[in-house]
């Protein structure tokens, strides 16, 4: 059985990402004081007594807008609304009742899904404002007070969803799902090649530069398994990262690579590797994740029989350190390749969790060491006396030795090449960890 969705509604600015924050426990939604900064829905995972549901934040509402951008925000909210089991709807004590929260109260009403109606910025505890009962004119029930800076009613608030939950069944097993995060700098179409797999305007996409501003979670299954794909912001260089909305942006995308097991760095076909390109594959790289390098708007490029091995040898050179990561050639726009995503996806993830037995490595090691001697230094000889494997995701190998002074980098590099020609291990890092004799002693 799917997890409850508990959707946070309301009209710009009356605190929906604050209370979202505050609910989940992390600072996951952007807060700022500015109207429409959450444009997309963002979900988090949130539990109380014992039940866990998916709580989505979503951009304000405003019912009667010409601006592009807040036409997509409200769309987004009408689909979370679409998906939800219960509907937290937020008005502001401060401002009071207003033309809009009526209107999006009528919305809300017609959806026909339960309500629960949250009176914020009620900070201050003991007799309740009078303003508070004005709220019961929107025929939504008793109205919940709550403080989203100070988390007062937090709990009364959840206890009223609860109350609309469908009886708890064994929780569905998640560990089988595949978390995927798709980076890159800005207008490389991030948004667009989610909105194809999942064939439905799942986020905001227009060209306008930096329009997602939060990494975005959606659940997709098919036959050929069961994916979380992350929608980062995408990543500006340092220098133009100097509002505080774009910061977050960017610390929310390195937060994405974190919790991915596979991370695709989208490249524009028609710019090729930009330095900003060269960053966003380094922290994936850094971070030890398995890697697939897509090159999105191929159709928008004039090819003839040589141009896509062009491209290929570019980037090899450009991001000389991810030789391992596959390259695959993508329209977002058309769906051309997307659907060769997924095998690759699995094989990666594959890749990257393989364990080698002691045995297998070290029969590899011997041969290694047979067909190039290990370096010398003044007379003394490097001597690796056996190698294991420690973790996965990314493979990860301890060497043990004379002297680690004696193990060139040049030496671990045609090991990893070694292993790598065996056992493959093609999409991920390798680390190697170098551990001599007597080497806690001194």
């Amino acid at each position: 059985m799917p997890r409850p969705v508990v959707a946070i509604v309301g009209r710009p600015n009356v605190g929906k990402s604050m209370l979202f924050n505050k609910l989940i426990g992390q600072r996951l939604s952007i807060v700022e004081d500015t109207p429409g900064v959450t444009r997309d829905r963002i979900y988090g995972e949130c539990e109380w007594v014992g039940r866990k549901f998916t709580l989505v934040d979503t951009g304000g509402i405003e019912p009667g807008t010409d601006s592009q951008i807040l036409a997509f925000m409200r769309e987004q909210a009408q689909i979370a609304i679409d998906n939800a089991t219960v509907i937290i709807f937020v008005v502001d004590i401060r401002s009071g009742m207003t033309a809009s929260d009526q209107e999006v109260a009528g919305m809300l009403q017609r959806s026909g899904k339960p309500i629960v109606l949250a009176v914020n910025k009620m900070d201050s505890t003991g007799a309740l404002d009078p303003d508070f009962y004005e709220f019961y004119n929107l025929g939504l029930g008793d109205p919940v007070a709550v403080s989203a800076v100070h988390g007062h009613g937090t709990g009364d608030l959840l206890d009223e969803c609860i109350k609309y939950f469908p009886p708890q069944d064994a929780e569905e097993d998640d560990s089988d799902v595949i978390q995927v995060a798709i980076i890159g700098r800005p207008n490389v179409g991030k948004s667009s090649l989610t909105n194809k797999i999942l064939g439905q305007q799942r986020v905001i996409v227009s060209d306008v530069a930096g329009t997602t501003r939060d990494a975005i979670d959606s659940y997709f299954e098919n036959a050929q398994g069961k994916y979380n794909f992350i929608d980062t912001a995408g990543m500006r260089k340092k220098s133009k990262v100097d509002d505080n909305i774009e910061k977050y942006s960017v610390l929310r995308a390195t937060m994405a690579i974190e919790r991915s097991d596979v991370c695709l760095i989208m490249i524009d076909a028609q710019d090729g590797v930009t330095e900003q390109d060269t960053k966003v594959a380094g922290l994936a790289h850094e971070a030890g994740k398995a890697c697939i390098i897509v090159v999105n708007k191929w159709d928008l490029v004039e090819k003839d029989d040589k141009t896509m091995d062009r491209m290929r040898q570019d980037i090899r050179r450009d991001l000389s350190y991810m030789t391992y990561a596959p390259i695959l050639f993508i329209s977002a726009a058309t769906g051309q390749r997307v659907s060769r995503l997924f095998e690759l996806i699995n094989y990666v993830n594959d890749q990257a969790s393989m364990r080698i037995t002691t045995g297998m490595l070290n029969s590899v090691l011997a041969d290694a060491q047979t067909r190039v001697q290990p370096p010398t230094d003044k007379g003394r000889r490097l001597k690796i006396y056996y190698m294991t494997q420690v973790g996965v995701k990314p493979p990860h190998f301890v060497v043990f030795c004379n002297d680690k002074k004696l193990f060139h980098f040049s030496y671990q590099r045609y090991l990893e090449n070694q292993i790598r020609g065996v056992f493959g291990l093609e999409g991920t890092p390798v680390t190697l960890t170098i551990r001599q004799k007597g080497e806690e002693d001194g």
